[in-house]
């Protein structure tokens, strides 16, 4: 089945604002990882220097997010800034989101500043991140 609606630049923005709180909550504790199965797609592809993951189901995308939830949590995240990003539209139903972010712990201190890409897709289950790709240092 084909799926088609009209993806627009700002959208994205303000739908990947709404996503980045929910992150945010589940590494300060406030939210379970299970949460972000409403904005990240299944199947979910992710690429790291250490390799590639296609999470093809529910529990296999919670329980990835868990694991960087957990990390962050563990080094005391309190909250996200997002240094730089940029949207590209690619078509009508997907974007690129790439932004490079400062993880801080509840003291202000930085644990890391990441960048990521994610691929946005909008299709019959709404907007999701379909794939996640994590930049080496």
């Amino acid at each position: 089945m084909l799926w088609s609606v009209i993806v627009d630049g700002n959208d994205v923005s303000q739908w990947f604002g709404e996503y980045l709180s929910a992150f945010a909550a589940c590494g300060r504790g406030e939210s379970d990882p299970a949460s972000l199965l409403a904005y990240y797609g299944v199947p979910l592809l992710l690429t790291t220097d250490d390799g590639f993951f296609a999470a093809t189901s529910g529990d296999q995308v919670v329980a990835a997010m868990r694991q960087q939830v957990d990390g962050m949590r563990a080094a005391g995240y309190g909250r996200s800034e997002v240094l730089s990003s940029q949207v590209t539209v690619l078509n009508a139903t997907s974007a690129l989101y790439s932004g490079t972010f400062s993880w801080h712990r509840g003291d202000g201190t930085e644990i890391r500043r990441p960048t990521l890409t994610y691929l946005v897709t909008d299709g019959p289950a709404g907007r999701r991140i379909s794939a996640l790709v994590v930049h080496g240092p």
